[in-house]
């Protein structure tokens, strides 16, 4: 995790973090190795808020989830996450 807008509750009470992920890995392209590096905006709600919650930036983690748009309106891709640990 890199950045975090902190804990926060829906209307409906249901916590929620938004942050960003930076995500780093070797990957196989036209048969060569090559390095990637991008920062992916993800959205944590419920339990997972919870977790997302009490890392620090800088910590390494492996996040499960889906992706997403924004909203109907804002077509940028999201990474809804249902689970985090720590690497």
């Amino acid at each position: 995790m890199i950045e975090s807008e902190g804990l926060r509750y829906t209307p409906a009470g249901l916590a929620r973090v938004a942050f960003k992920l930076r995500h780093t890995s070797m990957q196989q392209e036209a048969g060569m190795q090559r390095q990637v590096q991008c920062d992916v905006p993800a959205l944590a709600l419920g339990e997972a808020a919870q977790q997302v919650s009490r890392l620090q930036p800088g910590q390494m983690v492996k996040a499960e989830g889906f992706l997403a748009q924004r909203s109907l309106k804002i077509a940028q891709l999201v990474l809804h996450i249902d689970n985090v640990t720590l690497r």
